[in-house]
């Protein structure tokens, strides 16, 4: 039986954590708070992150997707054109066009409860809330955040087979 994707739960991040995105990344994950999401097979799958980075660097990807069968899939449904027909949907749909709006100021809002960041003031993600930019960043999103908060996170979630269906992307341990 297939596991229905978890709601979100934040949690600081552990050691274990960190080294589980680490191998999901193949790098050192930079500017992770926490973790916004966990997979069913129970590693990270969306790390929230710091709308500035150590280096002072702005960041504005709060809610970044690791796991790398996540992130295949989705830029598989991305090349097929995914994102085109989304953002054709905006003009066509008001109700649907309000939905992303308002996707797009929840974005802006739990990133400046972290931190103020002028050079990325009014800036989401993803090309919100104009565009469909980034699948990535949505599914990311509709993770982090839960559902109904980001229509085409939502839509992205749904159109995806269970990525954590062959068991965990990675197995780590926080002394590797």
């Amino acid at each position: 039986m297939t596991q229905e994707i978890p709601p979100p739960r934040r949690e600081e991040a552990t050691e274990a954590d960190l080294a589980a995105v680490a191998a999901q990344l193949g790098r050192t994950p930079r500017g992770t708070r926490a973790v916004a999401h966990r997979c069913p097979c129970g590693n990270p799958d969306v790390v929230e992150t710091t709308p500035r980075l150590a280096d002072g660097t702005p960041f504005p990807t709060l809610f970044y997707l690791t796991c790398p069968r996540a992130t295949s899939a989705v830029s598989r449904l991305e090349s097929s054109g995914a994102m085109k027909e989304m953002t054709a949907r905006l003009a066509e749909d008001e109700d649907l066009a309000a939905r992303y709006r308002a996707a797009h100021e929840d974005y802006l809002r739990r990133r400046e409860a972290i931190g103020d960041v002028p050079e990325i003031a009014g800036v989401s993600a993803g090309g919100m809330p104009g565009r469909v930019k980034c699948l990535h960043v949505h599914l990311g999103h509709a993770l982090g955040a839960g559902p109904g908060v980001n229509p085409f996170g939502d839509e992205t979630a749904a159109l995806l087979a269970p990525w954590w269906a062959d068991g965990p992307c990675v197995s780590p341990s926080a002394d590797e």
